[in-house]
């Protein structure tokens, strides 16, 4: 399973004809990614097949929000909800760097048909394994977890990720996606090494490895190739 990100409607038929699983939908990459407009949003979903992922992220500032801002994003959720969208990207944490239980629960009694994608926000917390754990209740709702193994890059934090990737599959719980630094390059050592289920990508699917340039179909095809043999050859 390939999951790309976008940012508007172009690239999501572009990615769709190349052959990816799911998109993620955001706005403003630099950033980490935030919500993007209603209006965006509706022209991508109608525009593509595959499932889409949207982003609910108010800003860019931190991942531990005040009352004020889960409404926000509780209110983006049931705005979404009511155009038929359940498939939502989202991350919360607590001062004390936990997962911050209390918008999860809120977010699933809002909408009891809600797909989350718990995002990189679980990379900032003080211990990923017990964070891992505390998703495991919601894991009918809390599909994945979005995770570079708490490292910048998915190559850095490979032996946390290979942990959580055992834990996963000892407990049936969320499944990991790693994204962060995945490319033609270094796919092959990182499935590999951790064969997870689901993979992320950004720029290391665009041309010159930029999200302003289009997909580039030869990247493309050795990351899948790289992923059919299980990584077993390296490009």
């Amino acid at each position: 399973m390939m999951e790309w990100i976008v940012e508007n409607k172009q690239d999501a038929v572009q990615a769709e004809k190349l052959g990816a699983d799911r998109l993620e939908l955001i706005a403003s990459y630099p950033v980490g990614g935030v919500t993007p407009s209603i209006g965006l949003i509706r022209q991508v979903v109608d525009a593509v097949t595959i499932p889409v992922q949207v982003m609910v992220r108010p800003d860019a500032y931190s991942f531990v929000y005040t009352e004020d801002l889960k409404n926000v994003i509780l209110n983006d959720i049931k705005l979404l909800k009511s155009y038929g969208l359940n498939r939502i990207v989202l991350g919360a944490n607590k001062v004390d760097r936990t997962i911050d239980k209390d918008l999860v629960e809120r977010a699933i009694e809002q909408n009891n048909e809600i797909n989350i994608t718990f995002h990189r926000a679980f990379d900032e917390l003080s211990d990923l394994q017990k964070g891992y754990k505390d998703l495991i209740p919601y894991k009918e709702h809390v599909k994945r977890i979005l995770t570079s193994g708490g490292s910048a890059n998915c190559t850095q934090g490979l032996p946390v990720l290979k942990k959580l990737v055992q834990l996963q599959r000892e407990t049936n719980g969320p499944v990991i996606m790693p994204g962060s630094g995945l490319n033609a390059e270094t796919i092959g050592d990182i499935h590999q090494e951790i064969d997870a289920d689901e993979y992320h990508f950004g720029t290391g699917v665009r041309i010159g490895g930029s999200m302003t340039a289009g997909f580039d179909p030869d990247r493309i095809e050795n990351i899948r190739d790289v992923l059919k043999s299980d990584g077993k050859h390296k490009v």
